[in-house]
């Protein structure tokens, strides 16, 4: 397997962070054998830059909407009045022993982002239920949202999470974030397990903010870089918040600056390096302690390797890591009809749910 799977020295327990009741013995849990597929980029699709870009040149391969569909809300009982907007497909043929997947998009993304659709698309040919969420401010949600998403904002998908109907999460869910959702997901796990998740997946997760920031704003990402700060900026200026915050988001110059003079005094944070030291997935991934998949490309053009070769992943058995030489950001094209990283969190699945993919669908 393409993969590399480090032993750094383990860091110091964080005396910050509270027990929370959590279960330290982590030793009982042994993984199943997984059967992942190797990874190696397919033609023409060589090098991060073509791997991170071919979704965003490529798209309408996957069609979540051909199967049944219903639009969910979800209010945030935080006094704001927020709510958030989802969108709900089930296979045609349901299977009714199996968990929900709960889909969490990246920055600047929502339910239509391409690694959204073709992760729903690839799950439900193969009988699970998936709830694609649009974070707060995001996509469908923004008009709904005076309060938006962060890389940390954990407690809004512990509330969505317990405002799914029970008879959508009687099997349990699994959960599965992209990119910024993906430290989300992280962080959330290491916080404490949210009743009935069984499992989960972070795909491209910058698991530590300040390098992410730092690697974004070098030279080699100049166009990147201001795609991304562009509609950051735009999913603020259009959201109803006031307009002392949208005079300042609309003076930002780089992805820093945003996360200094808005994301952090905004949530009461003293600046970027704050905001970015309490948030950062890779303070949290220790105490995780359901079953976790973790897949991050050592080539990342956002994202630094570091922190991923820096953790110490045998000292906790609860994560499977996936460090793949190449695949770019949330890109992964390779062998086979669907995105390696679907792939791989399909043989993942199967080894951790009993009955999942007895009968695989035909992929398209």
């Amino acid at each position: 397997m393409n993969s590399i799977q480090p032993n750094p020295t383990i860091a110091d327990p964080d005396p910050d962070f509270p027990d929370q009741g959590i279960d330290e013995d982590a030793s009982a849990f042994t993984p199943p054998p997984f059967d992942f597929p190797s990874f190696a980029p397919r033609a023409p699709w060589w090098g991060a830059d073509l791997q991170t870009v071919r979704s965003v040149l490529i798209r309408g391969r996957y069609r979540p909407e051909d199967f049944p569909e219903k639009r969910m809300r979800f209010r945030m009982l935080d006094g704001t009045g927020d709510v958030l907007h989802a969108t709900l497909n089930w296979p045609a043929e349901p299977s009714g022993d199996l968990p929900l997947a709960v889909l969490v998009h990246g920055v600047t993304g929502d339910t239509e982002s391409h690694y959204m659709r073709a992760s729903a698309a690839v799950l439900l040919r193969r009988g699970l239920a998936v709830l694609r969420l649009n974070l707060r401010g995001a996509g469908p949600s923004q008009p709904f949202c005076v309060e938006q998403y962060h890389a940390g904002r954990t407690e809004d998908l512990r509330m969505v999470l317990a405002q799914i109907a029970a008879h959508l999460t009687r099997h349990g869910i699994v959960l599965i974030g992209f990119s910024l959702g993906a430290n989300l997901t992280l962080k959330m796990l290491g916080e404490g397990t949210p009743e009935r998740v069984i499992a989960a997946a972070a795909v491209s997760a910058p698991i530590d903010l300040a390098e992410t920031s730092r690697r974004m704003m070098s030279r080699r990402n100049f166009f990147y870089h201001r795609r991304v700060v562009a509609r950051m900026k735009e999913e603020v200026l259009g959201m109803p918040v006031p307009e002392s915050y949208k005079a300042i988001v609309r003076q930002v110059r780089n992805c820093r600056e945003f996360d200094e003079r808005f994301v952090a005094p905004r949530h009461g944070w003293s600046g970027a390096d704050e905001y970015h030291e309490v948030n950062s997935a890779v303070r949290f991934m220790g105490r995780i302690r359901v079953p976790t998949l973790v897949i991050h490309a050592l080539d990342d053009p956002w994202i630094p390797a570091d922190a991923y070769l820096g953790f110490d992943w045998g000292s906790n058995p609860w994560l499977t890591s996936l460090l793949p030489r190449g695949g770019g950001h949330v890109g992964f094209h390779g062998a086979g009809a669907d995105p390696w990283h679907d792939q791989c969190i399909v043989s993942f699945l199967k080894g951790m749910i009993k009955g999942f993919g007895d009968s695989d669908a035909k992929t398209a």
